[in-house]
């Protein structure tokens, strides 16, 4: 079984993708770190973001088992990332990397942009997790403070809003539901709740298909 967690930044998607994997054991790509990974590459080696080459080349040479959650989630990474994944020759050399990762043996967990509309669009389970950018700048504040790292809130709002626009915005694999995928407002909802209504998702996918 495939399931595909898309949505906005912090919309709460990769907590949901991480607890839904770890219910059905499933492996689990968060596809959004990829492009941090990326960016903190060229900003190590101080190469513009806008450098396609580079990008390209640092995308090529990735290995999904040398990903740092802790080290790629801090705040400065989360616009550079944005910017990053808007060059195609990125998501083309990183393409195969998350469709391999999709037809593991017995299924996977992915959560990103495009997982249900691009890099697998043959998942038998979509969702499409959203809440409003407001309710979304304060989990990523209380995710930062969490690290020790203090942002401003409007700076935090400002930023999903330009991370909205971009992603959205963008040529290639921009962010959008899926035909298929369940729409999951998350807004009102806390994780666990949440979690209920995912899992519930899923489910219904799994007695559609015998429970396989």
């Amino acid at each position: 079984m495939i399931v595909t967690i898309d949505g906005p930044a912090a919309s709460g998607k990769g907590t949901l993708a991480r607890r839904i994997a770890a219910h059905y054991k499933l492996p689990h790509l968060d596809t959004g770190l990829l492009y941090r990974a990326v960016a903190a590459h060229l900003l190590e080696q101080k190469r513009s973001l806008d450098d396609a080459a580079a990008a390209a080349k640092a995308a090529g040479e990735l290995e999904l088992d040398r990903l740092d959650r802790g080290r790629l989630s801090g705040a400065a990474l989360g616009e550079a990332a944005s910017r990053v994944a808007a060059i195609p020759e990125v998501r083309a050399a990183l393409l195969k990397l998350q469709q391999d990762f999709s037809r593991r043996p017995g299924g996977a967990v992915l959560d990103g942009r495009d997982t249900g509309t691009v890099i697998a669009p043959q998942a038998e389970a979509k969702i499409f997790v959203t809440a409003s950018p407001e309710v979304r700048a304060r989990r990523r504040l209380q995710d930062f403070a969490e690290r020790g790292e203090r942002v401003p809130y409007e700076a935090v709002l400002a930023d999903i809003k330009k991370r909205d626009a971009r992603d959205a915005g963008r040529s290639i694999a921009p962010l959008q539901a899926a035909p298929d995928a369940v729409l999951l407002d998350t807004t009102e909802l806390d994780i666990e709740a949440a979690f209920r209504a995912a899992l519930s998702i899923v489910e219904a996918v799994r007695a559609g298909r015998g429970r396989s």
